[in-house]
């Protein structure tokens, strides 16, 4: 895969994550959520979820993206989330039902390397700084987990702090904290275009932001219809 040599990895482990997340997930949405806000809603907005759709998002936090989508997709469509950590969970539940669209909406505590759901179960998948937090043998384990779970015509909806040829000084600074502070600044710039082609997805729409210097990639990709006379999965697919 392009680039793949240069992602960083991730050294936490699973248990690490959730407990941090855990610790953070009452302010979250008042801390780090202020800051990923304006990214995460452009890939809301880019992903365009309609009436009756199905959506689901993977490490949806305190549940902002998450009322957001039961909002667009309305009393005929369905929202379910999945998050590794418990107390994310529980704060998530207590603003959607705050918001009255606890009908709509289905949140469990998991992980995206092994989605607990039926193939081509949903029109839409969404995550928003949450691809990166996996670590780079698991990336292709995501996507072709994503790509299972879509719809033949269903939507891939991506926000990502973006891995560029050469990094720019802010990726750098940010690096150098990921390496000495892996439990805390746990995810890292990955190449998330190049991921898609590399996973059997082809993408619709991608745009580039900055959240404080550091680039992010806001995208949504398709799967690509697989050839019935080909062996194995996609180049870079799933190991």
């Amino acid at each position: 895969m392009k680039m793949s040599s240069a992602i960083a990895p991730v050294t936490r482990s699973k248990d690490e994550a959730r407990a941090n997340y855990d610790r953070r997930s009452r302010r979250y949405a008042w801390s780090e959520g202020l800051f990923e806000r304006a990214s995460r809603e452009a890939g809301v907005r880019a992903v365009a979820a309609k009436a009756g759709e199905s959506v689901l998002e993977i490490g949806f936090g305190p549940g902002l993206s998450i009322i957001e989508f039961a909002r667009a997709v309305g009393p005929s469509g369905r929202v379910t989330g999945l998050d590794v950590s418990p107390r994310m969970q529980e704060e998530a539940a207590r603003r959607v039902a705050r918001a009255g669209l606890a009908d709509r909406v289905d949140l469990g505590v998991g992980d995206g390397n092994e989605l607990p759901y039926p193939d081509s179960s949903f029109d839409v998948v969404f995550m928003s700084f949450t691809l990166e937090l996996f670590d780079t043998p698991e990336l292709a384990t995501v996507l072709g987990e994503c790509r299972r779970v879509l719809r033949a015509d269903g939507r891939l909806g991506v926000v990502a702090l973006a891995l560029t040829e050469p990094p720019g000084v802010a990726t750098r600074i940010y690096l150098w904290f990921h390496q000495r502070l892996p439990r805390f600044v746990d995810c890292r710039p990955i190449p998330t275009v190049d991921l898609m082609g590399a996973t059997g997805f082809s993408v619709l729409e991608h745009t580039r932001r900055r959240l404080w210097g550091l680039p992010v990639d806001v995208l949504v990709a398709r799967p690509v219809a697989k050839d019935p006379h080909a062996e194995g999965p996609p180049e870079g697919g799933s190991s």
